[in-house]
């Protein structure tokens, strides 16, 4: 990241994908801009070491961990992000708490939704989408995997490309998720989601797949994560948790809107074929639910 990057998502998901390997006092700094960037950007280096507690050795690591070449091209860089936010756009700022009336819920979730999406949009590589879904047309097979709320993430992007002709698994249990990696073959595809990056199963599913010769693709929340540095391709996908959103919620909508730029992006490749069995399948579910209409 350099001073000349002003988009104000694009360096909150760069910062949230480098907080997991950042030190605590690294991202005690890291979590003060998130928090509150306009803070930071009237903040000297004294200020924000009072603020936050960490020396000014460790500000200015921090600043260069997340790109920049010292705190004062961190801050402006957070000052001409903070001139491009939309005037009108009014930000709904905290974590959910036990006393939340409904109302009020709901905005925080929503804005937090919204603030994945902008921060997965921002960050989110084409180059790397382009190259995975040129993986995925000549995969002969793909498998979607992932553990928990990941898995409902493989499942969906299973579902979507099952629907659009491919042969693709997503099997929940580990034991069978291991057993379709190693009958993977070259230029099979495999992706792993894992908003972590570091969950054991995962981890050993993209080996399996990767020793069987095909192509892996790490669906997570860290570019540098252990899951995103072993795979071929990475896509990073924003959204973290506190308080009382679970993890499955902001991460899940991050990973959810990849899946579908990847699934429109492959259906843009492939056109007739794709679109002809989208409409096979289609009009066969149709057909199955007016069939048992009339039952």
């Amino acid at each position: 990241m350099t001073t000349d990057t002003q988009d104000p998502d694009e360096i909150s998901a760069r910062i949230r994908a480098a907080l997991p390997s950042l030190s605590p006092a690294a991202a005690k700094v890291a979590r003060l801009i998130l928090d509150d960037p306009d803070k930071v950007t009237r903040s000297t280096v004294l200020d924000l070491k009072e603020t936050t507690g960490v020396s000014e050795a460790t500000i200015v690591r921090a600043a260069r961990s997340l790109g920049f070449a010292g705190y004062p091209q961190l801050r402006l860089a957070l000052a001409a992000a903070s001139g491009r936010r939309q005037p009108n756009h009014q930000v709904v700022t905290g974590n959910v708490s036990q006393s939340d009336a409904i109302d009020v819920v709901i905005a925080k979730l929503a804005e937090a939704e919204q603030q994945a999406l902008r921060e997965t949009a921002a960050h989110l590589d084409p180059d790397s989408i382009d190259q995975v879904t040129a993986a995925i047309t000549r995969a002969s097979r793909i498998l979607s995997f992932g553990i928990g709320a990941s898995g409902l993430v493989a499942a969906d992007f299973q579902h979507k490309l099952t629907r659009a002709g491919f042969i693709c698994s997503s099997p929940s249990d580990i034991h069978l998720a291991v057993t379709d990696a190693t009958l993977l073959k070259d230029q099979d595809v495999a992706l792993i989601v894992s908003h972590s990056g570091e969950t054991h199963e995962s981890l050993n599913v993209l080996d399996v797949a990767g020793d069987a010769g095909a192509v892996t693709v790490a669906l997570t929340g860290s570019e540098r994560s252990t899951l995103a540095r072993k795979a071929d391709y990475s896509l990073i996908a924003a959204g973290h948790e506190r308080g009382l959103r679970p993890g499955a919620l902001s991460s899940r909508i991050g990973q959810l809107f990849v899946v579908d730029c990847l699934f429109v992006s492959l259906t843009q490749k492939t056109f007739e074929t794709t679109s002809a069995s989208i409409q096979m399948t289609r009009e066969t579910v149709a057909n199955m639910h007016s069939g048992s209409s009339h039952a």
